[in-house]
């Protein structure tokens, strides 16, 4: 009778074991072109639309051993009516679809997506889930149009008008200033939330990072100040005075010992000696002067003049000037190539990108943009200049929504040819590219909404065949 007991009991244990161990290999082909934890966190609405699974497969094994405990992972895609689909390397699968968000219970720590929705680019990629007791991975995913060759990964609300946008040099952070509020809204690159807001008692305009990315600097046109902020603790560390009227873009020297200050009201520049934090010059410009742009050797600075679109150059020794160009438009925004060969400029009103040699001071046309060109910045290469574009002006006042929407222009600097185009949305003003040039930052002024793209490598922007820019004209008339 006791032989009997233990063959049953060798019966079951076998069975036991048939239904644990290693996955169906063919659900291991599903290759993924994102890394693990390459999809930001986003928010999530309240109701969640559960998926149907299929429970993984196995081969007999004389080996038992515990399931991975499920790790719970919601997804909210756009467009709301895409499909999704899960699976995991051991042969999990999963499949849902909107509008909702949608909810899974995932036996493994990384789970492959794949998500589909008619007239967007299919999307593929991998997330790493949280573990540990009652953790849930919150994940927005959104579809990119066909055509399009950078790739959103997500929007965030801010303050009340954010006016410019900088990256930290490691690319972790977004910094962008509010413009009607009180400073500075942080943004985590990683969740893709606002981790902390920098209260400066009013609004701020632009803001710069030193390049060990342990100090920010920060415009602020009422008050005519910039405020010297570390940026590990948020802390104010100083108030300075750039001694001008309604101070608007800073740059710092190539040498980071100097810091100037465009004074819109003023027409003059201020230079600040960051040592001692006191203003060394005025330099008086053309009217209006916004962009600037000192040269490599700390010699000159480049300046735009936006009340009649003229551009100057300032040797800084002296304090004299020269007179570039006057197109009559509204120059705005100056950004310098790699190796300061040449200098880029947007005009507002003439919807033109203008390039200047630095060796010769002369003027060229490298290509037409959208309409009213703003903020621009390079890839870290130079061979691509963003551009932000803010739409044609509402009639009554450029302080409400205009009848189209804003743009994001990527051109190669070689050619003048558009490489890849975004459409944005109300008034896009700020703009950066990270410092090695695979993310991508703006603003819609208007919208109080910061959006973050992925770039790929120049090569394929070029062999891309102009991305969604030809489609995206179309889509500009609201």
């Amino acid at each position: 009778m006791l032989w009997a007991v233990a063959l049953l009991l060798m019966l079951m244990l076998v069975g036991c074991a048939d239904v644990t161990g290693g996955g169906d290999d063919q659900a291991r082909s599903g290759a993924s072109d994102s890394s693990v934890g390459s999809v930001p966190s986003g928010s999530t609405a309240d109701r969640s639309t559960s998926v149907t699974t299929a429970p993984a497969t196995s081969a007999p094994s004389t080996t038992s051993t515990l399931p991975p405990e499920p790790r719970s992972l919601t997804i909210e895609v756009h467009p709301p009516e895409a499909a999704v689909s899960l699976r995991t390397a051991d042969g999990f699968s999963a499949q849902g679809q909107g509008p909702d968000p949608i909810t899974a219970e995932i036996p493994a720590e990384v789970v492959e997506v794949t998500a589909s929705a008619d007239g967007y680019q299919e999307y593929r990629g991998q997330i790493a889930l949280d573990g540990g007791s009652g953790a849930t991975t919150e994940t927005t995913i959104w579809l990119d149009r066909p055509g399009q060759l950078v790739h959103k990964l997500f929007e965030v609300e801010v303050g009340g008008a954010p006016k410019g946008v900088a990256f930290t040099p490691d690319g972790s952070e977004v910094w962008a200033t509010i413009l009607n509020g009180r400073g500075v809204d942080v943004i985590d690159v990683a969740s893709g939330e606002v981790t902390a807001s920098i209260d400066l008692d009013q609004g701020a305009v632009e803001v710069v990072f030193n390049r060990a990315g342990d100090t920010a600097y920060v415009s602020q046109m009422q008050t005519n100040s910039v405020f010297e902020i570390d940026v590990a603790t948020r802390e104010v560390k100083r108030r300075l005075d750039t001694k001008g009227a309604w101070t608007k873009v800073i740059v710092l020297s190539p040498d980071e010992t100097t810091l100037y200050t465009s004074n819109w009201v003023d027409d003059n520049v201020s230079e600040i000696d960051l040592a001692t934090g006191e203003v060394t010059n005025l330099f008086s410009t053309v009217r209006t002067p916004r962009g600037l742009y000192p040269t490599d050797d700390g010699r000159r600075l480049y300046v735009t003049g936006f009340a009649s679109g003229e551009l100057e150059v300032i040797d800084l020794a002296s304090g004299e000037s020269q007179s570039l160009q006057r197109t009559g438009g509204s120059m705005r925004h100056l950004v310098g190539s790699p190796d300061g060969s040449v200098v880029y400029a947007s005009d507002m009103t003439k919807d033109t990108i203008f390039a200047v040699d630095t060796g010769t001071n002369e003027v060229t046309v490298l290509a037409t943009t959208d309409k009213k060109p703003n903020s621009i910045d390079l890839s870290p290469d130079g061979r691509v200049l963003f551009v932000s574009n803010r739409g044609r002006n509402n009639p009554t006042s450029y302080y409400l929504p205009g009848p189209e929407w804003g743009s994001v222009l990527l051109i190669d600097t070689e050619t003048g040819e558009m490489l890849d185009a975004i459409v944005g949305g109300n008034q896009t003003t700020g703009l950066e590219v990270s410092d090695d040039g695979t993310l991508l930052a703006f603003s819609d002024l208007l919208d109080d909404r910061v959006v973050v793209y992925s770039v790929p490598p120049t090569d394929e922007l070029l062999a891309g065949g102009g991305g969604r820019y030809q489609d995206h004209l179309a889509e500009l008339t609201k």
